[in-house]
């Protein structure tokens, strides 16, 4: 359960990260009212998740879904280059998460 949860936590993160950019600096209400409530469940779910999963692990793992889920939702909804080089950092990444799974 820890696991899901900790995924679960992950794509929060991506959701403050995107709705932190569309507050325009927390100049509009829906966006950072987003922000707020999808930062904080996210940091529920970690503090959840990292009770069974060690910190380095469970962070690591945590901060790279976020980092890979903001990094396509930038490439694919707001325009931002996607290109071979970029493509093969994000892969990188997920698959130092999938390590951290599997050797965990």
């Amino acid at each position: 359960m820890a696991w899901i949860v900790l995924v679960l936590s992950g794509f929060l993160e991506t959701a403050w990260a995107i709705a932190l950019d569309r507050s325009a600096g927390f100049s509009r209400p829906l966006p950072s009212a987003v922000f707020a409530v999808t930062l904080v469940l996210s940091m529920a779910g970690l503090a959840y998740a990292l009770r069974e999963i060690p910190v380095g692990t469970g962070y690591a793992v945590w901060v790279g879904i976020g980092a890979v889920g903001t990094a396509l939702v930038g490439m694919l909804a707001l325009h931002e280059p996607a290109n071979l080089p970029r493509i093969a950092c994000l892969l990188l990444v997920v698959a130092g998460i999938v390590g951290l799974k599997v050797f965990h």
